[in-house]
């Protein structure tokens, strides 16, 4: 597919009507082979490298990650850790703990709260944070954010947001403020599927939460990280999708620094039963399929995952792991705690998670970047 794309939809209009399942059953052990072979994969690489037929060949695709990852990172390992402040949430997400139906304990951190959260989380080295609320933006306001950057850049050297969408203007006051990085999940690219799990608020529209990482780019964002929750909607498509909507966003923003999670559906409030289930081999395949395709692509594991999973992960193209993570407002300080947004499955403290990488041969990176204001 050409570099240039002028627009993601594009893409996804292109393969709209595409027989994915039909692709699949046609790849046969020689083309996953030619694939892993490429200097340049192309999309139809991709798909191969995605295909059933590709797991014979996870240990072929596990030294190419590897290669790829050594090559373009070297043996170091981002940690960053993620700091909720308020839990509010203005839309109706069947998959999320924090959704406007549920009755949940809510909370909304202050200044000072902020401060102490900030204070307590400081304590583990980490200079890299990522700051979450709900989609609530008339309670967690864009002065209300401004205000709680200010506080927290005074303990780390990089900030990245995972809020609501919001207006290129206001990610450029928030960049001005101190922010470096976007976080936003399309959480599936089957717009049928999203409107069924979005039933109502603004996060019902696709398009407007499609464009976000573009309107953080064109803000001044260094770092762009997305993704989609894998279980909402088939497994193989949303993966692909995934890729190419961050190769497009690296053609296209070469200045900034691109990266990829793999959520999956964990324990949330309101007992959500996805109809898709992501294995941990398609897990590890998908992973894989992402690093070779694109070798200069960050990946992202989150403590959604178990920790002697994380840790076989490691070396394989991981670029950074959270750690010591709560998904709680108040969870670091540990007073008048509220409703996690989802349970975690790595309770491991930092420590104990720097312990493994370095026993793995991998260095683990605290900090890697300083706010430039």
């Amino acid at each position: 597919m050409s570099n240039r794309v002028r627009d993601f939809l594009d893409i996804l209009d292109k393969f709209e009507s595409f027989d994915f399942d039909a692709y699949f059953e046609q790849v046969d052990d020689e083309d996953v082979r030619k694939s892993l072979k490429k200097a340049y994969p192309t999309w139809m690489d991709f798909l191969n490298l995605l295909s059933p037929k590709a797991q014979n060949h996870l240990e072929e695709m596990a030294l190419v990650a590897r290669e790829n990852y050594i090559r373009h990172f070297g043996r170091v390992l981002q940690l960053y850790i993620p700091l909720y402040i308020s839990n509010y949430c203005s839309s109706d997400c069947a998959y999320c703990g924090f959704s406007k139906k549920n009755r949940i304990k809510r909370k909304h951190l202050t200044k000072e709260e902020i401060e102490k959260e900030a204070k307590e989380i400081a304590k583990t080295g980490i200079k890299h944070l990522l700051l979450l609320t709900g989609e609530a933006k008339k309670i967690a306001d864009l002065n209300y954010l401004m205000i709680a950057v200010d506080i927290l850049k005074k303990h780390f050297s990089s900030i990245s947001l995972e809020v609501y969408p919001m207006d290129e203007s206001d990610y450029k006051k928030l960049k001005n403020c101190g922010v470096d990085g976007l976080t936003v999940y399309q959480e599936t690219y089957d717009q049928e599927v999203y409107k069924q799990v979005h039933l109502s608020g603004e996060k019902r529209d696709f398009l407007y939460r499609l464009k976000t990482p573009e309107r953080g780019a064109r803000a001044g964002f260094r770092a762009l990280n997305i993704g989609v929750l894998f279980g909402l909607s088939d497994i193989k498509k949303d993966a692909f999708f995934s890729g190419m909507h961050a190769k497009y966003l690296m053609d296209k923003f070469l200045e900034c620094e691109v990266s990829l999670s793999l959520p999956r559906i964990n324990q949330a409030e309101g007992d959500f039963k996805p109809n898709f289930y992501l294995n941990d081999k398609e897990f590890v395949q998908i992973m894989l399929a992402y690093r070779i395709f694109m070798p200069q692509i960050g990946i992202n594991i989150s403590t959604r995952e178990r920790a002697s999973f994380r840790d076989n992960l490691i070396g394989l193209g991981v670029t950074k792991m959270s750690a010591g993570s709560k998904t709680d407002v108040g969870g670091y300080e540990g007073k008048d705690k509220s409703t996690p947004q989802f349970e975690i499955s790595d309770h491991r403290s930092v420590k104990e998670i720097v312990k493994v990488i370095k026993q793995k041969g991998y260095q683990p990176v605290f900090k890697d970047w300083e706010i430039g204001i």
